[in-house]
């Protein structure tokens, strides 16, 4: 690559004029001499196209027309992408100025270099919330990486070469598009060509409108559908049974993942997969079904440390008297805040 690789951004909105403005000046305002920049609205019926217009010069492309929903405008996107490294930016979020030049920078290392992850700001409509570590990649366990598999999309910036083969976005999935696709990548080409930085990239909204905070549960259901068809995919009918057991699922759901991962990868992602739902499940107040998880697991496909974190699960479930364990929760849950 050059000093300033071709970059393409991808801002799929609907009716987010209250907030698309910021979005676009944001990646404007980035002043980077090599950009490719993509609005795609799905119709929006609010002021959006209004200020996309002001802006319109500036912009590489722009369309407002009905579309099937997120994933469907950024694989519009995805299309026409003529960049070296690609990402979308959601029309609720920002960049960080200088936030191109330091992605450019990190992807400009070496040609191993194929994803690169900042960090992230955390804010609602009166202050910070948080600040997000980015993507977890967890070093030499790729099993933990896929079953675990949270990814900060703003702030994760892939090489084309590599969304080539990963392919489009899969347009049924409205929650998990993103984690298909670092999924997808992490059974391609592992976790050795992941970079991360330091630096908070980008400022991501919490609002009530947000898929992040209004449609939590239709998220879950996504996702426990996705490893149910994911184990359905690979053979991994115990695995299947387990999810379809235990969760709310959509059993009609086919997973597109061509490449066939190893078989003890696959099986150890997935008892990763049941630890992170039982953890999740122990804090949500569900020690029964926490515990009907933790039964199982082959502990010995775990790695040491979290060999550890089975344990305390365990122990946490089975001794510590119950109003002890809601105001321990309630105390964390507090601190969290």
């Amino acid at each position: 690559m050059n000093e300033f690789p071709k970059i393409t951004i991808i801002t799929p909105s609907y009716n987010q004029g209250h907030f698309i403005e910021q979005t676009i000046q944001s990646v404007l305002n980035q002043k980077y001499p090599n950009l490719e920049y993509f609005v795609i609205d799905g119709g929006s019926t609010d002021n959006t196209i209004d200020i996309i217009k002001k802006y319109e010069k500036d912009i590489t492309y722009w369309v407002s027309e009905k579309d099937k929903g997120q994933s469907h405008a950024i694989n519009k996107g995805l299309d026409k992408a003529t960049g070296d490294i690609i990402n979308w930016l959601n029309s609720d979020d920002y960049y960080e100025p200088h936030t191109l030049f330091k992605i450019a920078t990190a992807f400009n290392r070496g040609e191993h270099v194929k994803v690169v992850c900042g960090k992230s700001r955390l804010f609602n409509s009166k202050k910070t919330v948080g600040h997000s570590s980015g993507t977890d990649v967890y070093t030499d366990n790729l099993a933990k990486t896929i079953g675990w598999a949270r990814i900060d999309q703003p702030e994760t910036f892939f090489k084309a070469e590599v969304v080539k083969k990963m392919g489009l976005l899969d347009n049924r999935l409205h929650y998990l598009m993103d984690r298909d696709w670092w999924i997808k990548y992490l059974f391609l080409f592992g976790i050795k060509g992941v970079v991360k930085i330091p630096d908070i990239l980008v400022n991501f909204r919490y609002h009530d409108d947000s898929k992040s905070i209004s449609q939590h549960e239709k998220f879950q259901i996504e996702h426990d559908t996705y490893y149910y068809a994911l184990a359905r995919q690979f053979g991994l009918a115990k695995y299947a049974k387990i999810i379809a057991d235990s969760f709310e699922i959509n059993d009609r759901f086919v997973v597109q993942i061509e490449n066939e991962p190893d078989s003890k990868l696959l099986e150890e992602s997935f008892n990763y997969y049941l630890l992170l739902r039982a953890n999740e499940m122990y804090a949500q107040n569900m020690a029964p079904q926490a515990n009907k998880l933790l039964k199982e697991i082959q502990v010995d496909l775990l790695a040491e440390e979290d060999k550890i974190l089975w344990k305390k699960l365990q122990f946490r479930n089975k001794y510590i008297p119950k109003p002890i364990l809601n105001l321990w929760r309630n105390t964390v849950s507090k601190i969290r805040r």
